[in-house]
C-alpha cells in the first residue's frame, strides 16, 4: 500500500509517499480502509522537526474517515468490517499514520462515522473537534459564564464556539474582521477582532496560541488554556493554567458525531488532494489563510 512519511525533517519537499506492507490488527485493534484523511498543522510541525528529532521513518496523519477492514481479537464484538466509521491515531512519531490506504487503530479510539456527511468531511472532525471538546472539559466553565476563544475562525476554535455555546456558555470570538459573520454565525455572542479588555472573562480557551497576552485576558482566578501541551504560560493573579493534549476517545468522538448529524457542529473543508500529492498539500498549509481542513484522498 502506499503511506505518507518523513524520513527526515524539513519543509514540504521532505514529504514521501513509499510504498509499505497493509498493517494487521492486533487484540483490540481494527484495520480501516482509508477513504479520506485531514492534514493537520501538528503534522507539518512533526515534519518540521518541531516536536523533536525523527527517529527514522515516521507516518503522518491522526484524522481518519473509511471504512472498517478487518477486526483483531476482541474488536470483533465491537466493530464489523464493512462499518463505515471516524477515528483519531494518536501519536506525534509513529511507523504509519492515517494519511495511507490502510490504518490500524486502537478500537476504542473509533466512532461510527456521520450520516450527514461524506468521507471527506467526518475527516476534519477527530482532531480538532476532541481537542475543542476536551479543552471546555479542562476550563470548567458554565452555563452563564464568560469564554472568550482565540482564533476562533480556525479549525479548533470553530469547534469551540459551537460546543461552547450549545453549553449556555457566553462565547466572545477573537478572529479577523473578515471572519465576524462566520463566527457569530457558530453560536458568538460577541465578536472582537482586538483590544481585548484586561480580566474581562471568566475563561480563555487560546487555540490561536497567543500565551500570555490572552492569560491577561482572564479574570482573577478565573481559567486558561492553550491547545500545545507543556507551551501554556504560567499562573498569575490565581488564574489556573494548563493545555490540552488531546486523549482519542470514541466515546466521545461519538457524541461529536452526533451533533454533525443534528446539524449543530458545521464541518469545513477546504481543498482535497490526492495522496500522491501529499506533498502539495503541505506547501498549501505553509502558505497560510486556508479556511477549514486540507483533505488527502486515497
Amino acid at each position: 500500500m502506499r503511506a505518507v512519511v518523513v524520513d527526515t525533517v524539513g519543509g514540504p519537499e521532505a514529504v514521501r509517499v513509499v510504498e509499505t506492507d497493509v498493517p494487521e490488527p492486533g487484540e483490540r485493534q481494527i484495520r480501516i480502509k482509508v477513504a479520506a484523511a485531514a492534514l493537520n498543522p501538528v503534522d507539518a510541525g512533526v515534519r518540521a522537526g518541531v516536536f523533536g528529532a525523527l527517529a527514522g521513518r515516521t507516518g503522518l496523519g491522526w484524522d481518519v474517515a473509511g471504512t472498517v477492514d478487518a477486526v483483531g481479537g476482541a474488536a470483533g464484538g465491537t466493530w464489523r468490517t464493512g462499518e463505515e466509521v471516524v477515528a483519531l491515531h494518536y501519536g506525534m512519531v509513529k511507523p504509519l499514520g492515517t494519511h495511507a490506504e490502510y490504518v490500524v487503530v486502537d478500537a476504542d479510539a473509533v466512532a461510527p462515522a456521520p450520516a450527514a456527511a461524506d468521507a471527506v468531511h467526518a475527516a476534519s472532525l477527530p482532531l480538532n473537534a476532541l481537542t475543542a471538546a476536551q479543552a471546555l472539559d479542562r476550563l470548567e466553565v458554565t452555563s452563564g459564564q464568560s469564554l472568550l476563544v482565540t482564533g476562533a475562525a480556525g479549525a479548533v476554535g470553530a469547534y469551540a464556539v459551537q460546543l461552547a455555546a450549545r453549553r449556555g456558555i457566553t462565547v466572545t470570538a477573537l478572529a479577523r474582521e473578515t471572519d465576524e459573520e462566520f463566527v457569530r454565525s457558530l453560536g458568538a455572542a460577541g465578536f472582537t477582532a482586538g483590544g481585548v479588555a484586561a480580566g474581562g472573562f471568566d475563561a480563555v480557551l487560546d487555540a490561536a496560541v497567543l500565551g500570555a497576552p490572552a492569560l491577561e485576558w482572564v479574570r482573577d482566578g478565573g481559567a486558561y488554556i492553550g491547545v500545545i501541551p507543556h507551551a501554556e504560560p504560567g499562573p498569575v493573579r490565581g488564574v489556573r493554567t494548563g493545555a490540552v493534549e488531546v486523549n482519542a476517545d470514541g466515546t466521545q468522538l461519538a457524541g461529536l458525531v452526533r451533533l454533525v448529524d443534528e446539524g449543530a457542529l458545521t464541518l469545513r473543508v477546504a481543498e482535497t488532494y490526492a495522496l500522491d500529492d501529499a506533498a502539495k498539500a503541505h506547501a498549501r498549509l505553509a502558505e497560510g489563510g486556508v479556511r477549514g481542513r486540507l483533505v488527502l484522498v486515497p
